[in-house]
């Protein structure tokens, strides 16, 4: 049986093990490593406290998101993957209201970038 997202350890098995797919998939790799160039030292400390603070009520992020995303290029295929990855590393390794609420919480955060860059949000 599956644990559900309690700890910090937690967020990081999630943020590391999405991450983990990010650089192996074709698509979003270019995005994250030629494109953007992501120093991963930096970012997934960030995204610990991204997700830290939204599932687990931290506190620990500051920042908007959304901005780093306005200037990318990126379209509704980037966010269907990106989704259907993220759903399917919480999937695999978490299961209860958490690892529900992380889903949930993903596709909002889809939904209102897409929305915020005139694309069509994505059904996942």
């Amino acid at each position: 049986m599956k644990n559900d997202i309690s700890t910090i350890e937690d967020i990081k098995l999630l943020v590391n093990t999405f991450y983990s797919k990010v650089n192996e998939d074709e698509l979003l790799s270019k995005v994250f490593n030629e494109q953007v160039g992501v120093d991963w030292e930096k970012h997934l400390p960030k995204m610990y406290n991204f997700w830290s603070t939204i599932l687990l009520g931290t506190m620990s992020y500051e920042g908007q998101p959304f901005p780093h995303h306005m200037k990318l290029g990126i379209n509704e295929k980037h966010f269907e993957r990106w989704q259907a990855l993220f759903m399917q590393t919480v999937k695999d390794n978490f299961s209860g209201a958490t690892a529900d609420m992380a889903m949930e919480r993903a596709k909002n955060i889809a939904t209102i970038f897409q929305y915020k860059l005139g694309l069509k949000p994505t059904e996942i």
